[in-house]
């Protein structure tokens, strides 16, 4: 049924009466009465709308009739009663992929350059110097768009050149690509938010997701811009902007090669191109010893940089530079001015801050597993991702080259990417695996000894399918129980930070925070080991979760969780980016939008039946 409304009537009369914290959202929070009547301008006809999830509902219609500037709407009565489950799913699919995706070019430079991050008042973007089409592009543009400027990279840039960015931040170009009347920029889905950049392994999650939602077109572009990126920039970035031209992220890309292959590719030359570039990236960006490469055989995430990382809010980093700025008698804001001005150096701190960089590279930014220690470990989580690279390399070949798949004058064959795979995992669980903890750990390879934080990393091995029968039995029965909670798994136990100190932050990537890849790699994993009603009830708890906060608050979905108490409001390091908006979400979460429509895939009707109808998942398990 449609009712006709006036629409700004209606939607200042809801307003007034349910929004009662005026924050522009209907959530369960607001003392409204929960009960609003509507009344339809021709007919007269009423219809109650009651509680928090349907009034919520109509709001966000109201306020898309508002965008259209439309005075006399129909609102479809359907829309308003959806099943949450149908309703968040449907978003996703047809709205908030296209609202996330970002394009630079004259189109899309705007949105892209003149966000919250850039300082200054002309907006400046990066090109490298052998992406000659384009200098040429972008250069001609600069006479078109104001505010905006085009700064050419060297070709081969020292971490001191980089520093000096800092000064000038800006946007990092991406691929361009020929359509019939002019050159377009290869668009990437962005995370959301703040987060206005194509960032590394977001793009891999975003990934899954477009593809179950049918969008080929947008998950091949991101394979491009990972490739544009590794050829212009010597590696995946951490993210498009200058002060991530030294960091990369967890390799994914032969993954999401994997993902597109089983979908559809454009054709095998394409495969072919972009399984060149995925060597490529092994072969010098983690392969390289001294490096990301250690002498144990393994791999560590190592970004190289000077001083402190650039992206990070004031005073993030004032409980560290405190007792260096009584060390030198200085007060901190003067410590730290100097010390980024390297008018006074400090080796420790610099050491500190070079595992600080290598814990951004590593996506756990941050935690306490790798403060002022990453650099110093082959993690569990990278060589999870390598080996699966490797085997990923060795599949690729094997069933799409016949297999030998020749790059210049070397031919690749899939029993030495075995073999590689092989040797990765008898290192992995002669140093990571812990029989007695049941868990893998990751390893310190400085000091010769694992290091013994229980951390979600630890199921990555069952995704990447390193782990043996005996080891997937106690990983899930052992170990997961301790991660458990009645909205998915924590980035962490508990248990693993209680000796954290208390003046120290409080780390989101650690217990009680849930985040969606943790989720996701999870439950991939534990189908990989036929733990499939444990996988329906992993992830049953993750939808339901995120299925009743968006029921609550008027359909947020945020980027990560607390799940000890099961909400959104989360309160540690940077908030929680998702949570703002004026009426109607409208992007959601990139990484967690993909978990949503990945995880209803695995679900069975009967549990999908019930994630309708919000039962608890501490009632069902």
């Amino acid at each position: 049924m449609k009712f006709i409304l006036n629409i700004d009537k209606v939607f200042q009369e809801l307003l007034l009466q349910e929004d009662t914290d005026q924050d522009k959202k209907i959530t369960k929070d607001d003392n409204g009465p929960k009960k609003f009547v509507l009344v339809d301008e021709t007919t007269k006809q009423e219809e109650v709308i009651v509680g928090t999830y349907h009034l919520s509902n109509l709001l966000q219609e109201l306020a898309q009739l508002k965008e259209a500037n439309s005075t006399l709407g129909e609102v479809d009565l359907s829309r308003i009663q959806e099943n949450p489950v149908q309703r968040i799913s449907r978003k996703i699919k047809d709205d908030y992929w296209e609202e996330l995706t970002r394009t630079i070019d004259k189109k899309g430079l705007t949105r892209i350059v003149e966000d919250e991050k850039t300082s200054s008042d002309v907006a400046t973007l990066y090109v490298a110097a052998k992406d000659k089409q384009g200098v040429a592009y972008f250069q001609a543009l600069v006479q078109e768009l104001p505010n905006f400027k085009v700064e050419i990279l060297p070709e081969n840039y020292s971490v001191e050149y980089v520093e000096t960015l800092n000064d000038k931040p800006g946007i990092l170009a991406l691929a361009l690509e020929q359509k019939i009347y002019s050159l377009q920029g290869v668009p990437f889905v962005v995370p959301g938010g703040r987060f206005n950049e194509m960032y590394g392994w977001d793009s891999y999650f975003i990934g899954v997701g477009l593809l179950i939602d049918g969008q080929i077109g947008k998950a091949i572009a991101i394979a491009e811009n990972f490739k544009y990126q590794i050829i212009h920039y010597g590696k995946i970035l951490n993210a498009n902007r200058s002060y991530y031209l030294t960091r990369t992220q967890p390799p994914l890309y032969s993954s999401l090669l994997i993902e597109i292959a089983k979908k559809g590719m454009p054709s095998l030359e394409w495969l072919r191109s972009h399984l060149e570039t995925v060597i490529l990236e092994y072969s010098t960006v983690w392969m390289v010893q001294g490096n990301r490469l250690t002498p144990t055989g393994l791999n560590r995430y190592k970004a190289d940089g000077i001083g402190m990382p650039f992206e990070v809010e004031p005073g993030h980093f004032d409980d560290v530079l405190e007792p260096y700025a009584k060390k030198y008698n200085l007060p901190i804001r003067e410590f730290e001015k100097q010390y980024l001005q390297r008018t006074l150096i400090d080796d420790e701190l610099d050491i500190y801050f070079v595992h600080d960089r290598s814990m951004r590279e590593s996506g756990h930014d941050t935690t306490n597993r790798l403060i002022n220690t990453c650099a110093n470990l082959n993690s569990v989580d990278v060589n999870s991702f390598l080996y699966k690279y490797e085997k990923d390399v060795a599949c690729l070949i094997k069933t799409y080259f016949g297999n030998a798949f020749q790059v210049g004058d070397i031919i690749y064959t899939s029993e030495e990417w075995e073999q590689k795979s092989l040797f990765r995992k008898d290192k992995m669980n002669e140093l990571c695996w812990n029989e007695d903890a049941s868990m893998y750990f990751d390893y310190d390879f400085v000091n010769h000894k694992q290091f013994p934080f229980e951390a979600a990393t630890t199921f990555f091995p069952l995704w990447a399918g390193l782990c043996d029968e005996n080891q997937a039995k106690k990983l899930v029965e052992i170990a997961l129980p301790q991660f458990v909670k009645t909205g998915g798994i924590t980035g962490s136990t508990k248990a693993s930070i209680a000796d954290a100190p208390e003046e120290a932050p409080q780390r989101q990537w650690d217990y009680p925070f849930g985040w969606a890849p943790h989720q996701m790699l999870l439950w991939e994993g534990l189908i990989n080991y036929n733990c499939l009603d444990k996988a329906q009830e992993m992830v049953y708890r993750w939808l339901w979760l995120i299925t009743r906060n968006a029921v609550d608050y008027n359909g947020t979905i945020p980027e990560k969780f607390d799940l000890e108490i099961s909400s959104h409001k989360v309160f540690a390091e940077y908030g929680n980016v998702g949570t703002e908006f004026d009426y109607i979400a409208k992007e959601g979460f990139g990484w967690v939008n993909a978990s949503y429509q990945y995880g209803l895939q695995i679900l069975n009707d009967e549990l999908k039946q019930k994630l309708g109808a919000l039962v608890s998942p501490d009632d069902i398990f």
